[in-house]
């Protein structure tokens, strides 16, 4: 296949309809009897989520099809703060997104589309859907997404287009049982909507031709921290991590970690250089996840970095439950200490406790993955953990702080 994600992209300008259409050609009309045809082509495909949890689509749309009054939801609310696929997406492919929004709804029977956004991409959208006229095509209606972490979660992205705050659930019913309005409700991923797009103009065999035979297609990757220039890169699912980070012109200085998967995802040593599959992730205790690759420079202290991170997220708590709102409180606090000085040895035992009690008991996901990502630190920096703990703050630390008052230090983990 010629022609991928970022084919017609332009340089911080939305790509218009007519720039789309030559590049891409028209999206193939797709009639009732055709529906089935489609979902057996996104199966042959093997097209998964790109939100994060890899769920395969086909068997999304299988589970709306054929439903009564079913609606398709596109999830671009992108909490995720290393990510921003989905943000460049919005921005420069509208018309690209709005394709598999219109293609998901047809294939399960849906006229209505609701579309969930940050509020700078609906200019684009808006121009996006003005351009493309009152064709018969599902009505489309803009939203402005939710802030916070846990508002991207499919669940908490419904209740928010409810009117009610934007706190995700794991009780059944799932969203495609009864979902928005207590309608069976498709929800996706922008990014995965806009692979759909191109699936169904080229098949399953086109999706195919790049990534592995397990993990068909290409991705998004955000690369960020210590390289020569962050960004959004469309790579071949699988390929190193070395190759990823060239995209982004080379690492800055000397990579003491990489963050891969996100802020639910898992630190991994910095000389590893893994295919960025979750086959070969997985032994490293990391998966692909959000698609994110973040670069901890040797200038930065790990233990710094981490207690950043954790109280980032300690934050971001739904309020649901006490794992999360105690919890991670507690856990942030250890890790403050320790990054600040204050510290003690006593404080990793702590460490190891209350972590391992949060870990899965949470009313949703956000205290299981804050825990995995801060689990995998204790596990990859016990050596800085352990000069904290018995020797207060470290030499990068004291450098960190003096380049930051002058304005200086490039590999720095900020939430």
């Amino acid at each position: 296949m010629s022609t991928r994600l970022l084919s017609a992209a332009v340089p911080h300008v939305a790509t218009d309809l007519t720039h789309h259409r030559a590049v891409h050609g028209r999206l193939p009309d797709l009639g009732r009897g055709d529906a089935d045809a489609l979902i057996r082509t996104v199966a042959d495909a093997g097209l998964r989520g790109r939100g994060g949890a890899g769920f395969p689509t086909a068997r999304k749309l299988e589970a709306v099809a054929g439903a009564r009054r079913p609606v398709v939801v596109v999830n671009g609310t992108e909490g995720e703060p290393a990510s921003g696929k989905d943000r460049l997406l919005l921005a420069t492919q509208p018309h690209l997104v709005l394709d598999g929004a219109v293609t998901a709804a047809r294939a399960v029977g849906a006229r209505e589309v609701v579309l969930v956004a940050p509020r700078t991409a609906h200019a684009a959208l808006g121009r996006a859907l003005d351009e493309r006229g009152a064709r018969d095509e599902p009505e489309v209606r803009l939203v402005v997404a939710a802030e916070g972490y846990v508002a991207g979660e499919e669940t908490a992205v419904l209740a928010h287009v409810e009117g009610r705050p934007a706190r995700p659930r794991v009780a059944p019913p799932r969203p495609a049982e009864r979902g928005l309005f207590r309608r069976p409700t498709l929800v996706q991923n922008v990014e995965t909507l806009a692979h759909l797009a191109l699936i169904a103009r080229h098949g399953a065999d086109g999706f195919r031709s790049a990534g592995t035979p397990e993990r068909p297609g290409t991705t998004l990757v955000s690369v960020s921290g210590a390289v020569a220039r962050r960004g959004v890169f469309e790579v071949p699912v699988g390929v190193p991590v070395d190759q990823v980070l060239g995209l982004a012109g080379g690492p800055a200085e000397p990579v003491r970690a990489l963050l891969v998967g996100g802020y639910f995802g898992a630190w991994i040593d910095g000389a590893a250089r893994p295919a960025l599959t979750d086959r070969d992730l997985r032994p490293l205790g990391a998966a692909v996840g959000a698609g994110v690759v973040l670069a901890l420079g040797a200038s930065s202290c790990p233990v710094a970095a981490v207690a950043r991170l954790g109280s980032w997220m300690a934050g971001q708590s739904a309020g649901q439950c006490g794992s999360c709102v105690n919890g991670l409180a507690a856990i942030a606090g250890v890790l403050e200490r320790l990054a600040d000085g204050r510290g003690t040895p006593a404080d990793l035992g702590l460490l190891t406790r209350w972590t391992a009690m949060v870990d899965g008991r949470g009313a949703c996901a956000h205290p299981t993955g804050t825990v995995r990502m801060i689990t995998s630190a204790t596990r990859l920096f016990a050596a800085e953990l352990e000069d904290h703990a018995h020797h207060g703050r470290c030499a990068t630390c004291a450098t960190a702080a003096r380049a930051s008052s002058v304005g200086v230090g490039r590999g720095a983990v900020a939430a």
